[in-house]
């Protein structure tokens, strides 16, 4: 072990010692000091640096809360949470520059919650047998890279030896090739939300915006709203330019594109400054046509690609969500500008557009007018305009700039 910040190869020793070795020492030979750790519940002694007795022992219960136990799903799940409470002590210490677990689906629960506790752009790569399939319990918002090591992780052989090397590699150059510092880092931070029905709006605002702010613009897919909403909780967001809100409806009517009942909470319970819009509330996402739910067989459709099916949203789920959207922001202590796009909410929601329908957008206007309460902090302004229309993007850009020079008057012209 260094004496300064090393990469942590982490892993169960009692049935995966050969691969967690193999990386180890791959990692080493490109220059990058490594500690090993173990995270094996039976609790044996292991050639680990660090041995899966001291890991436990960082459990809230004390070791014998991990390893005293004979329930093995327990285990894991204790285990889990000692590893987690180690890896944020040892990175706060300075002792961390990166992290590389292997697993299968103990492994992979045991080690995921670790990485979640590592800053963003700190390296985190999961070897994991779960990796073709669904990512998202283990992935969520963060910045983990995920590798599917094709064979179990049963020993090395011809296949796991190649892959495993590509694992230990990729960790090797992320540490020693760290993206450099910019100038630019400086400018304040702001999320942006987009949808590809919105893009064209967003990216106006951005060219108004990007040489002032450092825009994030995040994919308004359910995981995009998350992702922005957990930046906005760990501080590093200075406002949300919000124009895509379709996952308020998502959420409400129950398609794929669904954030959670945490959306707007950046706004509602952390005051962040907040200027946005209806973006995309006009449709609800969905798979392919085969997997809509029988229960909304009649409705507008629009084929966006051989993956995503776009269903019209009615007058009532509109007016839901417009009911929902001010409630939220009503709740907000920060400043907040609504910025309502009167003829038009998408590029498909135009005239002569499959989703244009302003009598079904009348209904989600007038849900907003009737609950949004209007205070010196809280601006409700309806625009003439499309959402893509420029006058709409240089209305968004010029009320963040207000905004923020209302909260902040240090910041940059």
């Amino acid at each position: 072990m260094s004496a300064g910040p090393n990469v942590w190869v982490v892993g169960t020793f009692d049935t995966k010692a050969d691969e967690l070795a193999y990386l180890a020492s791959l990692i080493r030979q490109a220059g990058v000091p490594v500690v090993t750790v173990d995270i094996s519940t039976r609790g044996a002694g292991s050639q680990a640096d660090i041995q899966a007795a001291q890991v436990a022992s960082h459990h809230e219960s004390g070791a014998d809360g991990v390893l005293g136990g004979d329930d093995r799903g327990a285990a894991v799940i204790a285990m889990g949470q000692a590893l987690r409470r180690l890896v944020d002590l040892r990175y706060k210490a300075g002792e961390i520059r990166g992290l590389i677990g292997i697993g299968g689906s103990g492994g992979t629960s045991m080690i995921a919650p670790a990485l979640h506790g590592l800053p963003y752009g700190m390296p985190k790569l999961l070897v994991s047998t779960l990796a073709s399939g669904t990512v998202t319990p283990f992935v969520g918002v963060y910045d983990i890279m995920v590798l599917n090591p094709v064979t179990d992780l049963a020993g090395i052989n011809r296949l796991s030896r190649m892959i495993l090397a590509n694992a230990a590699h990729a960790m090797a150059g992320m540490v020693q090739h760290a993206a450099p510092a910019a100038a630019a880092d400086a400018r304040p931070a702001i999320g942006l939300t987009m949808f590809g029905v919105t893009t064209e709006c967003v990216q106006a605002v951005t060219r108004l915006l990007g040489g002032s702010y450092d825009c994030q613009v995040f994919h308004a897919n359910g995981m995009g709203g998350r992702t922005l909403e957990a930046l906005a909780r760990a501080g590093l967001l200075r406002a949300i330019v919000d124009i895509t809100t379709t996952e308020v409806g998502q959420h409400l009517a129950g398609g794929v594109c669904d954030a959670g009942p945490g959306r707007l909470d950046a706004a509602a319970e952390l005051g962040l400054p907040w200027v946005g819009s209806v973006g995309a509330l006009d449709m609800i996402n969905w798979g392919p046509r085969e997997t809509i739910p029988p229960r909304y067989r009649g409705r507008l459709f629009h084929t966006h690609n051989a993956h995503v099916t776009l269903m019209r949203s009615t007058a009532e789920e509109l007016a839901l969500a417009g009911e929902h959207l001010a409630a939220r922001l009503n709740q907000s202590p920060g400043i907040v500008r609504l910025l309502l796009p009167m003829k038009g909410l998408s590029a498909i929601d135009c005239p002569g557009a499959p989703f244009h329908d302003p009598d079904a957008n009348k209904a989600l206007f007038s849900a907003i007018e009737r609950h949004f309460i209007p205070t010196a902090r809280h601006r409700l302004d309806k625009l003439p305009l499309h959402i893509n229309d420029p006058e709409f993007a240089a209305a968004v850009a010029a009320a963040l700039r207000g905004v923020l020079a209302d909260s902040c008057p240090a910041a940059p012209d």
